[in-house]
């Protein structure tokens, strides 16, 4: 979940970090109070910029794990949704590792159809998630929701959003060989950590257009505000430059549109800076508040979105 402190609770369960449950019976936040295991991280004066785009950035960077933890939710193991496929994708760099996705259900045609990756919020895949896809695909996209490494009891290990990315990008190569969809009409959306993600995967490769909603786009802030989350070797400002949007703003390639609840925390200086640096390469990125917290504002952003893809469709 990106950092919103508009949305934290304690937990029934006395686990001190936040999370998100979710159902058949739709989304509801539990986030939890994080627990703060270490001193504050150093945050930097003044965000970066940098000057290799951030495709280029990736080829050249390992992150450096030095703890191998599973996802930071528990969650069952993923089964088929309603009106949907269970598919596998080939995830994280070169294929290493197989994930679970889900997918709408559709017919080829001749007539190639437009379609939507969607990257969840949260740590966890569940029903909640699915549920709120249905919109998607009743004005005719096909829906991609893709799981993550170390999610749902999965393989892999959680690297707070850089292999993340890379499996983000591997589900986007798998929707579109899918035969039936247009390659040229893959759109981009993502909610919380999904926003997060889905602006470093639209840094990477281009979309026809993507849709952040309640994204965060500072590292520094979310692993100093989720501290036992930090896996990576956090003696290294790489590691956080690497999974800061703020940081490869020239490098966004395609129109995005940023949305966000009026009842979290509001877009920031951040956030600004984000816009102000893409917007100086001449690329489109425009900003929107929507009525709702940080987990209720996602059924209007979808409807939202899908008004914005449409522009491209």
């Amino acid at each position: 979940m990106e950092d919103d402190s508009s949305s934290q609770t304690v937990s029934r369960t006395g686990v001190t970090r936040r999370h998100l449950l979710v159902g058949a019976a739709g989304l509801s936040a539990l986030a939890l109070v994080p627990t703060r295991t270490s001193a504050s991280l150093s945050m930097p004066s003044s965000l970066p910029l940098e000057e290799l785009d951030y495709a280029a950035a990736r080829r050249r960077f390992r992150t450096h794990l030095l703890r191998k933890i599973s996802a930071p939710e528990k969650s069952a193991p993923l089964g088929t949704p309603v009106d949907g496929t269970r598919v596998t994708y080939s995830g994280g760099p070169n294929g290493s590792i197989e994930l679970v996705a889900w997918l709408s259900n559709y017919t080829p045609s001749k007539k190639l159809k437009p379609a939507v990756l969607f990257l969840h919020g949260g740590n966890a895949t569940g029903d909640g998630h699915w549920a709120l896809m249905k919109p998607y695909w009743e004005a005719g996209f096909v829906v991609l929701l893709p799981s993550f490494r170390g999610e749902n009891g999965q393989k892999g290990n959680y690297s707070g959003f850089y292999d993340e990315t890379s499996d983000a990008l591997a589900a986007a190569s798998y929707l579109e060989s899918l035969p039936g969809i247009d390659p040229d009409r893959v759109f981009l959306a993502g909610h919380s950590n999904g926003g997060t993600l889905s602006l470093l995967a639209s840094m990477t490769r281009k979309f026809r257009a993507a849709v952040p909603i309640s994204a965060g786009v500072n590292s520094w802030r979310y692993f100093n505000r989720y501290t036992e989350e930090v896996c990576f070797d956090d003696s290294n400002p790489q590691e956080f430059v690497m999974r800061s949007s703020v940081c490869f703003g020239p490098s966004l390639k395609c129109p995005t549109l940023l949305l966000r609840g009026t009842e979290e925390r509001p877009f920031d200086a951040d956030h600004k800076l984000l816009m102000e640096r893409v917007q100086s390469v001449g690329m489109r990125i425009d900003n929107m508040l929507l009525p709702g917290n940080h987990n209720g504002v996602v059924p209007g952003a979808v409807v939202e979105s899908i008004r914005f893809f449409n522009q491209f469709a």
